[in-house]
């Protein structure tokens, strides 16, 4: 019957000779199938998902939740993507990452039947998943086992816990468990007992996949310690470079780390001050990247359009421990090193190392001396500017970004605004709103701005939006400036102004319920619902 079914009546007789004794035939035997079909063995139900005591969301608070989820599922895309939007309206997707932290601050328990679509939103959006699982808590751990979609939060819930009640439960878990929830496993040990974590990553080390090795090496990032260099060290030597390199990465950010001293010597023999011309620094940089070298982390083989030289003494230099270099050069502090000419054109290049040492240690003495007064264009410093912002304290960080736009205008200032804490402090925000209104009284492109304008609607303080609002006014349209750029102008300050006192009214209804206690459940937080 198959046969002829899937070759034709023209090609193989069908049984009953004919189509349609063929059709009656496929008939009877569905229906026989159907009939004689054993019922499913019934399992098991699932244990409830477990309460959370945190206390519940204000109504209010609820609703505003409700719609923010609503409109990210019609269609708003990742951050960013409000840039190129026209409209007066607040775009409510964006304004969820705030909505979230402000909501964990005060240590509310998400609505029951609203875990779904906070599940389906940070699926959708990583840069959601921290905040989202935080909020979520226990509830969203219990979904994420019974859907696959939601599989992300096994290995990213930030409150997941560790199971305690007996150790051989985590052993079990780690040797039979997914990925996801191993991964989840180590992450968890390592906030709580990281020499518990490193022991269980050490027992099946060697049976693990080389991409398996480089997420769990990179899980040892919490708590690194002391204790973990041994095995760092005997990770130099992986079968797979991306392991060996994260394993040098690790211990150059360790401190006192034996890959650490052996890299400071051969930084030393490298840069020294100019003892022939009296001031200065001098560079010899090393002439091969030998075997040991590669063992600690030095990639032999320079990207295209760097020399080999200059390539190999930045990886050196910045893996070096910034401390040695006082001692190097005459006990000198680090502006006063980097306040030294550097000889034969080699001051790019070791300057740009120590960004990357200031950035991987996260000193913040070498990134207040190497970024410098906000005076030049980041064209003609070395290294990355944003990067070296995010070392310095947040308080710094705002003050250096308004006297960069302040200097320079926003043309530049996309990145480093991207890395001041939020909301912005006042004189930051100020200096963000006055070269707006510059700009737009310049005749310039508004268009040039929307990044810049995205950033403010969620980043200024909320109670400048009355001070904002007589910038929403339609100004006169010019003859040297594009056609309909007033208007544009007027529109954006007419939504920034809106977001403002949006994120005014999200942040009052969060705080109207802080003082509520965790007794009592609205229909949709009873414990059972999930």
């Amino acid at each position: 019957m198959v046969g002829a079914a899937l070759l034709g009546a023209e090609r193989r007789r069908p049984p009953g000779g004919s189509v349609t004794a063929l059709l009656d035939a496929a008939a009877a035997e569905t229906v026989r199938r159907r009939a004689g079909a054993r019922p499913a063995v019934p399992r098991q139900r699932p244990v409830p998902a477990p309460e959370d005591p945190r206390k519940r969301l204000p109504a209010a608070a609820e609703r505003r939740l409700a719609a923010l989820l609503a409109d990210r599922a019609g269609g708003v895309g990742p951050a960013g993507a409000a840039a190129g939007r026209r409209g007066a309206g607040p775009d409510l997707g964006e304004l969820l990452p705030q909505w979230l932290a402000e909501a964990n601050a005060h240590e509310y328990r998400a609505p029951a039947a609203l875990l779904p679509a906070l599940l389906d939103a940070a699926r959708a959006r990583t840069d959601l998943r921290a905040e989202t699982l935080a909020f979520a808590g226990p509830r969203a751990m219990w979904l994420a086992r019974h859907n696959p979609d939601w599989r992300f939060a096994l290995r990213d819930g930030v409150r997941r816990q560790v199971p305690d009640a007996d150790p051989r439960e985590a052993e079990k878990l780690w040797r039979e468990g997914l990925f996801a929830e191993r991964t989840a496993l180590l992450s968890a040990l390592r906030r709580q007992d990281p020499r518990a974590a490193l022991e269980l990553l050490a027992s099946t080390w060697s049976t693990e996949r080389a991409e398996d090795r480089l997420m769990f090496l990179d899980s040892l990032r919490q708590g690194l310690g002391s204790s973990d260099e041994p095995f760092l060290e005997q990770a130099l030597s992986d079968r797979s470079r991306t392991v060996r390199a994260t394993a040098a990465e690790l211990l150059a950010a360790l401190p006192g780390s034996a890959l650490g001293a052996r890299m400071a010597e051969r930084a030393r023999a490298c840069v020294a001050l100019d003892r022939v011309n009296g001031s200065g620094i001098v560079v010899e940089a090393p002439h091969t990247c030998d075997a040991e070298m590669q063992r600690d982390g030095v990639i032999p083989k320079p990207p295209t359009g760097r020399g080999e030289r200059a390539w190999w003494l930045g990886q050196l230099v910045e893996a070096t421990p910034l401390g040695v270099w006082s001692e190097r050069l005459d006990g000198l502090s680090p502006a006063q090193i980097v306040a030294l000419p550097v000889a034969d054109g080699w001051r790019d290049d070791l300057h740009a190392a120590w960004c990357g040492a200031a950035v991987r240690q996260r000193n913040a003495e070498w990134a207040r001396a190497l970024i410098g007064e906000p005076t030049e264009p980041f064209a003609e410093g070395p290294g990355d500017p944003a990067k070296l912002l995010s070392v310095l304290p947040e308080q710094e960080r705002g003050e250096w970004a308004a006297r960069f736009i302040a200097a320079h205008g926003l043309s530049e200032a996309f990145r480093i605004l991207g890395v001041c804490g939020v909301p912005w402090p006042l004189p930051l925000g100020r200096a963000v709103v006055d070269a707006l209104e510059i700009a737009r009284d310049a005749g310039s492109y508004p268009w040039s701005f929307s990044g810049v304008m995205g950033l403010a609607e969620r980043c200024l303080d909320p109670s400048e939006a009355d001070r904002l609002a007589p910038l929403a006014a339609v100004p006169d349209e010019r003859e040297e400036e594009s056609p309909g750029a007033g208007a544009y102008w007027a529109e954006s300050f007419q939504r920034l102004v809106a977001t403002l006192r949006l994120r005014s009214a999200m942040l009052a209804e969060l705080r109207g319920g802080a003082s509520r206690g965790a007794s009592g459940d609205t229909p949709g937080n009873a414990p059972g619902n999930a």
